[in-house]
């Protein structure tokens, strides 16, 4: 699986003078480390990701819905989630993108917004 660029926009960033350096280099740093588009997964696509304190598995579903598992408090069994994107830690997200070196955003049913621990590695289920 090709976890780079977005096959939807295959032009890489372009730091923004909007945008302070540090924000920019997050940016650019997501862009190297790689990451997927949720839009760019057909319905039903599978991953792995393992962040520092966890193994998820996630199911693609239909309108940006996903099935998420692998945390014993928020999802020991699949649970449907909104997931909202990734983020460096802070209040930036980058929507619907799941990328190493981030941080996993997702939308709980009853928990609210749930942040994971820096994500790992990310790989696509056979």
């Amino acid at each position: 699986m090709d976890t780079g660029a977005s096959r939807t926009d295959p032009n890489l960033f372009t730091p923004l003078g909007v945008f302070s350096d540090e924000i920019n280099g997050n940016i650019v740093r997501s862009e190297v480390e790689g990451g997927v588009y949720l839009k760019d997964l057909p319905k039903g696509s599978e991953l792995e990701i393992e962040t520092e304190n966890r193994a998820y598995r996630i199911m693609v579903q239909a309108d940006g819905k996903t099935l998420i598992s692998g945390h014993p408090q928020f999802c020991p069994q699949p649970i449907l989630v909104s997931i909202h994107g990734s983020s460096w830690g802070g209040s930036m997200l980058k929507v619907a993108y799941i990328g190493r070196g981030m941080h996993l955003e997702f939308g709980h049913p009853e928990f609210r917004t749930i942040t994971t621990s820096r994500i790992r590695e990310i790989r696509a289920v056979a």
